[in-house]
Formats: structure tokens, C-alpha cells, sequence
């Protein structure tokens, strides 16, 4: 086995999915701040013993430190990573504070996750609920191209934890259907995803990786240092 597909017993356990967009973002943070883990790549049809007993909801992702302590939620996993490392100063944006874009992120994880999953799986609702889904996410969407308008950020001129924490949700409502993102009149939303997905950045973070097998020590990750200059 190679060394990338090593790692030391006493690092930081990652419980990830490649697509999630919790996952994501998670992931954006921990390799942009240079803190390496052991990733284990997770079948959320087939949940590891591992993952229930760090995470009783079972879902990712999850943190697990040397010391055993468990952060499982997306957004304090990107707080711990950036709280050790910083190096584009994601949590210091230079227009708006810190609480104003954790306020951003919470309407996001709230209002426009429930609208993406409704026009993600519109079999799964009624009609009535997909419409209302889809005018939601238009209005949201409006609404973060217009603060892209002056900089190209969602808080000044730099990435920050507001535009890293977005972007993987935005980008799952972009891939439902393409040709029709590609036709919305969102320019500075377009190209603020579009950047991202063409970074390094985004590159390292959606490698692929095989499915973990417990007993085995998963592939190291985010020891890299990616800068974020998209």
C-alpha cells in the first residue's frame, strides 16, 4: 500500500461521503487548513459500526480527534479546522462579521436545503410543495447573486467560511439541471460557483476514494495546505 493510502493511527478519523454536500464542506476546511485525518470514505446504504458508535445519528460528516472527542456537525468541523489554521483568513472576512455569516450559512442549512431537496426529489413531494420548493430557491439564489454583485464574494474580497460553506449546496442545485442553470440570469452566482469548481481547492476535495472497509486504516487527507484563491 502506498504511503497516500496510509495513515498514522494517531490522527483525526473523517467520516465522509464524496458527494454529500456536508461533506464538502467539511473537507473544504480541513484541507484549506492543512489538518490531515484519516479519511473513511462511508456506504450510507451500509453504515460502519464505527460511524454509529462515534455518531448516534448516523450521519456524516463526522470528526473523531486522537482523543477520541466527536464533532459531527458540518459547520463546527469547519470551525475547529480554522480555528487551528487560518491561512486566508476565512473566519475574518474583509466586509461583515463572523456572526453575520454564520447567520447566512444557518438560513441556508434551513430554508434553501429544504427547497433544494424538494426540487432534488420532487417524486417524493407533492406538486404543490415542488412549486413552492422551486420559488424559493429562485428567490435565494436572486438574492445571493445580487450580494456577489460589488466583489465577487459573499463577504468582501476574499473567499470566507460563508462563500466555502455555500458553494457545495449551490452546486447540488446547479447539477439538477444543468442546461437550465446555465440560463438563469445569475452571472455573479455562475461565475462564483464556476471558479470554485475550477480551483485546486475543489479538485483535492472531491478526489475519489475507495470505500473504507472496517479493520483497515483509511487514506490520509488534507495535508496539503490547498490555498483558496477562487
Amino acid at each position: 500500500m502506498s504511503d497516500s493510502l496510509s495513515s498514522p493511527s494517531s490522527l483525526p478519523v473523517l467520516y465522509s461521503f464524496r458527494r454529500c454536500p456536508y461533506a464538502i464542506r467539511a473537507r473544504l476546511a480541513l484541507a484549506h487548513s492543512a489538518m490531515a485525518c484519516e479519511l473513511r470514505e462511508i456506504n450510507l446504504r451500509n453504515k460502519p459500526q464505527a460511524l454509529l458508535d462515534a455518531s448516534a445519528k448516523g450521519t456524516v460528516p463526522v470528526l473523531v480527534s486522537a482523543d477520541g472527542a466527536v464533532i459531527d456537525q458540518s459547520l463546527d468541523i469547519m470551525l475547529h479546522a480554522l480555528a487551528a489554521n487560518d491561512p486566508d483568513g476565512w473566519l475574518s472576512p474583509t466586509q461583515g462579521e463572523l456572526s453575520e455569516m454564520l447567520s447566512l450559512i444557518e438560513r441556508n442549512d434551513g430554508f434553501f436545503k429544504k427547497a433544494l431537496d424538494r426540487c432534488k426529489y420532487p417524486e417524493r413531494h407533492s406538486a404543490e410543495e415542488v412549486n413552492q420548493a422551486q420559488a424559493d430557491a429562485l428567490i435565494w439564489l436572486s438574492e445571493l447573486n445580487d450580494q456577489l454583485e460589488q466583489t465577487g464574494y459573499l463577504f468582501g474580497l476574499n473567499p470566507s467560511l460563508a462563500d466555502m460553506a455555500l458553494r457545495p449546496f449551490v452546486r447540488q442545485y446547479a447539477r439538477i439541471d444543468q442546461a437550465q442553470w446555465d440560463e438563469q440570469p445569475w452571472p455573479h452566482l455562475q461565475d462564483w460557483l464556476q471558479r470554485w469548481i475550477d480551483s485546486a481547492l475543489f479538485a483535492e476535495v472531491m478526489e475519489t476514494y475507495p470505500g473504507w472497509t472496517p479493520g483497515t486504516t483509511g487514506p490520509t487527507f488534507a495535508n496539503k495546505g490547498v490555498q483558496a484563491s477562487a
